[in-house]
């Protein structure tokens, strides 16, 4: 009797066309660092034309935009959380999702201090409701960074976006009247980012971030930006005009190495512009003169640097390559 042969294993024919996920199943977090910068310039030029004496309804305009992108993002990334809600977790997980949800959280504070002028009520909703989600993000990648073996957990400084992102709502709750939480909010947050500075340091004395990694470096400013102008609307001068003076150093390192932080070319990290600019654009600008002038200088480069950012990034988006890019995870 013939010896039965050994066949290959059958497997199922590729599809064609390939499968495409169901809409939104694979939002990417990294949409939403682009959409912080564009409310962050909002608020900037609010302030901007507020300084030269001129009204606001383009700084306004902006901000309506930039707020139904935020909420289309936040839409379109509920979504996907609907349909799986081990998403998030999976998100966290990778630095470019960690960096997108805290972004996004923060991006619910920054429009609230938007709309504090227009609609306090609503206001105070959203930067509840932002504050604590980004509480929740914050502890729950916490949990997971504390269950990673020890030469597992690098500094990066996306952690300022995690730690001390809840800083944005200081902006809103100092115009609210809501001096308590403010105080509260610019204790712990102060604390965080100090921490994270030494910590950062440290470690860049001991080895140089990657070039695709380099432009979050950028992220460092933001802290000193908004630790300044959140100062300022709580009366606390020398507060303001320290961190500011610490907002500078960082932004004047930042510009004299701009080739070597840009040497691997545009990549979605680039959103990690966007918001620090427009935050020390508005820090500076908050300050007063002779602080105002550079402000002004920042803002008008802002204003053109911070949109061309966002649109190359919401175009990879669109082109549904955004996702694949930065590891998004896949409902």
């Amino acid at each position: 009797m013939e010896p039965a042969r050994h066949r290959p294993k059958m497997f199922p024919a590729p599809d064609f066309p390939p499968k495409r996920p169901a809409r939104f199943a694979r939002t990417p977090p990294a949409i939403f660092p682009p959409i912080l910068g564009l409310l962050g310039l909002g608020l900037a030029l609010r302030r901007g034309f507020e300084a030269l004496a001129l009204p606001s309804g383009l700084a306004d305009l902006l901000l309506g935009m930039a707020a139904m992108l935020w909420a289309f993002a936040v839409y379109a990334y509920l979504a996907k959380v609907a349909k799986r809600a081990g998403v998030i977790v999976q998100d966290l997980r990778v630095l470019p999702g960690r960096n997108g949800l805290a972004t996004a959280t923060m991006g619910g504070m920054a429009l609230a201090a938007a709309l504090v002028p227009v609609a306090p009520l609503i206001a105070f909703a959203l930067l509840v409701a932002a504050i604590s989600a980004h509480i929740a993000l914050a502890v729950t990648a916490a949990v997971l960074f504390l269950r990673l073996p020890p030469d597992a957990r690098p500094v990066d400084p996306g952690w300022h976006l995690v730690f001390v992102g809840p800083i944005v709502g200081g902006l809103a709750s100092a115009q609210l009247g809501l001096t308590l939480l403010s105080v509260a909010l610019y204790a712990l947050t102060a604390t965080a980012a100090l921490s994270i500075w030494a910590a950062s340091a440290l470690q860049f004395s001991k080895a140089t971030p990657p070039a695709p990694l380099r432009p979050l470096l950028a992220i460092h400013l933001s802290p000193a930006a908004l630790l300044s102008t959140t100062a300022t609307l709580n009366g606390w001068p020398m507060l303001a005009l320290g961190f500011a003076a610490l907002g500078a150093l960082v932004f004047v390192a930042l510009l004299a190495s701009a080739r070597w932080v840009a040497a691997a070319g545009f990549s979605p990290m680039w959103g990690a512009f966007t918001f620090p600019l427009a935050a020390f654009a508005a820090a500076l600008l908050a300050l007063g003169t002779p602080w105002a002038y550079a402000g002004m200088i920042l803002l008008a480069a802002g204003t053109i640097a911070i949109p061309a950012i966002a649109w190359r990034i919401f175009t990879l988006w669109g082109a549904g390559t955004l996702a694949a890019k930065t590891n998004a995870a896949e409902a």
